[in-house]
């Protein structure tokens, strides 16, 4: 890791921080919330900040769309003085370095890598392990296809994938079957990952994959796609187009997208456990519609000020992550307010998640203070 004090565009930082004040803090107060008042109104907003268990789209599955979206919309800017100088042997390098910084953290954080146990280590499940894998592809479309070419191979990337789910056979998995127990992503990820797939556990007749469902292998090609177009969005920022030109394109783009990923649905749905062709279209479609509502507010209209706030998760991105799905300061917040549990009944589990989160908040915050930006 190194620290950063490059110059960088508003909107980017901002709405990567909207998208993990989303995840390590919001989220997790209000859902406690919810659970703790067990009123029937709260219900629809409940289903938005959960994930859906099979077909469709909630708010709460765009999280990680948007984060990977985002680390693709930043690559025009940060690759920008490689390429010009012709820097490749050293931007190969940072490539490389990045991914396996990415995978390892990865491990990390769902992968028990810290447990030192050989039977509950799991090699690919984890969001910052989907960003590793659509990095490396986008970098390699960046660096050496016009655009052009990069359009060309990453629509071919979705319709491959569409392909194989929809076309391709064996025994009784795949050849158009979506389902969460006969889709052929699930089939390769069970023969490829076996023991090593997230859920699964051994036991005397085998591998027991339990009811987990995230798929990654095959998944690989669209999370390409996913941060390709996050890199076509940053291709249009830097671009020379006037500013209200950009918020233009990428609004028109976004809705574009999700009109094509809801046609798309007709035939193979939008399920983000598998990250159909479709569930991409739709879910980078609703990326590109809030990178053009931040960049409007941030780079057009100058409101960055009453966003700035935001960056302190914004810049540190993947340190709010790793805080958030490794450390837990229950131990600590439990001890200094364990008696008001009995004034607070139900409602001291969100006290306590409060808490937890705004130890990381201030965390955060010093960082941000220090100008001590962390990246990968």
């Amino acid at each position: 890791m190194e620290l950063q004090k490059t110059e960088r565009l508003g909107s980017l930082d901002v709405l990567r921080g909207f998208d993990l004040f989303c995840l390590v803090f919001f989220q997790p107060v209000l859902m406690s919330f919810i659970n703790a008042t067990d009123v029937s109104w709260l219900e629809p907003v409940h289903r938005q900040f959960d994930h859906v268990q099979w077909e469709g789209f909630a708010f709460w599955d765009i999280i990680m769309p948007l984060f990977m979206f985002m680390a693709g919309a930043s690559m025009p800017f940060a690759f920008a003085k490689y390429l010009k100088n012709g820097g490749k042997t050293q931007l190969y390098k940072r490539i490389l370095k990045r991914v396996l910084l990415l995978w390892i953290f990865g491990m990390m954080c769902q992968g028990n890598l810290l447990s030192l146990d050989t039977e509950r280590i799991f090699f690919f499940s984890n969001t910052l392990q989907s960003i590793a894998i659509g990095y490396l592809i986008s970098a390699i479309l960046l660096m050496h296809f016009n655009r052009k070419g990069q359009i060309i191979i990453t629509s071919s990337l979705l319709l491959i994938y569409w392909g194989l789910l929809s076309f391709v056979k064996t025994g009784d998995w795949g050849g158009g079957q979506f389902g969460p127990d006969n889709n052929l992503a699930e089939y390769i990820d069970r023969i490829v990952l076996g023991r090593f797939r997230d859920g699964s556990t051994l036991s005397g007749t085998g591998i027991d994959f339990g009811n987990y469902r995230y798929t990654w292998l095959l998944s690989s090609l669209n999370f390409g796609v996913t941060v390709m177009t996050g890199v076509f969005a940053g291709q249009i920022m830097k671009g020379s187009l006037s500013k209200i030109e950009k918020v233009k394109w990428l609004a028109v783009t976004g809705i574009l997208m999700i009109v094509a990923g809801q046609l798309w649905g007709m035939q193979i749905p939008v399920i983000k456990k598998i990250w159909t062709s479709s569930m991409t279209l739709h879910s980078s479609g609703i990326c590109f519609l809030l990178m053009a509502l931040f960049y409007y507010l941030v780079d057009y209209k100058n409101y960055g000020k009453y966003l700035n706030w935001l960056k302190i998760y914004g810049m540190n991105s993947i340190l709010a992550y790793m805080l958030y799905e490794i450390i837990n300061f229950s131990s600590l917040t439990k001890s200094v307010f364990h008696g008001l549990e009995q004034f607070m009944g139900g409602y001291y589990h969100t006290w306590i998640t409060l808490a937890n989160v705004s130890i990381i908040f201030f965390l955060l915050w010093l960082m941000y203070r220090k100008g001590k930006f962390i990246k990968v």
